[in-house]
C-alpha cells in the first residue's frame, strides 16, 4: 500500500513539473515571436510586424491567465524558460507550436483552463492567417 502512495506522489510531482515546463515553453515561444518581430524586413514586413505585435499581446495576456490559474489550482510552480532562438521560418514555427500546445492540453482538465488553451490556439490561428494572407 505504501508503494502505491509513493507512486502517486511521484506521479503528481512529475505532472506538476511537466505543467511548469509547459508554461515555460509557452513563455519562450512568445519571446521567440518578439525576436522574429525585431528581425522582419522586406516585402510585407509592416504587415508581419503588426501581425506579430497583435499576436504577442494576445498570447501574453492569455499566458498570464494560464500561469495564474495554474498556481491557483496546483500551488507554486518552478517555471524554467528554455533557451530561446530567433525562428528561421515563422510560419513553420507557429504551426509546429500550435501542435505542441495541442499536446500540452492534457495539463488543463478543467473547462475554464481548457478554455485558456482555446484562446491561446485561437491567437496562433489568427497569427497564421495574418502571416499567410495579409501582405
Amino acid at each position: 500500500m505504501e508503494a502505491k502512495v509513493k507512486e502517486k506522489t511521484v506521479s503528481a510531482s512529475q505532472s506538476k513539473k511537466e505543467l511548469a515546463d509547459f508554461i515555460g515553453e509557452l513563455y519562450a515561444f512568445n519571446v521567440s515571436l518578439k525576436l522574429f518581430h525585431w528581425h522582419v524586413t522586406g516585402p510585407a514586413s509592416y504587415a508581419q510586424h503588426m501581425a506579430l505585435d497583435q499576436a504577442i499581446d494576445s498570447l501574453n495576456e492569455t499566458l498570464d491567465s494560464v500561469a495564474e490559474t495554474s498556481y491557483a489550482l496546483v500551488g507554486d510552480l518552478d517555471i524554467v524558460v528554455p533557451q530561446i532562438k530567433t525562428p528561421n521560418n515563422i510560419i513553420k514555427h507557429v504551426e509546429g507550436f500550435y501542435d505542441h500546445v495541442q499536446e500540452g492540453r492534457k495539463h488543463f482538465t478543467e473547462d475554464f483552463s481548457a478554455g485558456l488553451m482555446d484562446d491561446f490556439q485561437e491567437a496562433l490561428q489568427q497569427l497564421l492567417y495574418r502571416l499567410k494572407r495579409l501582405q
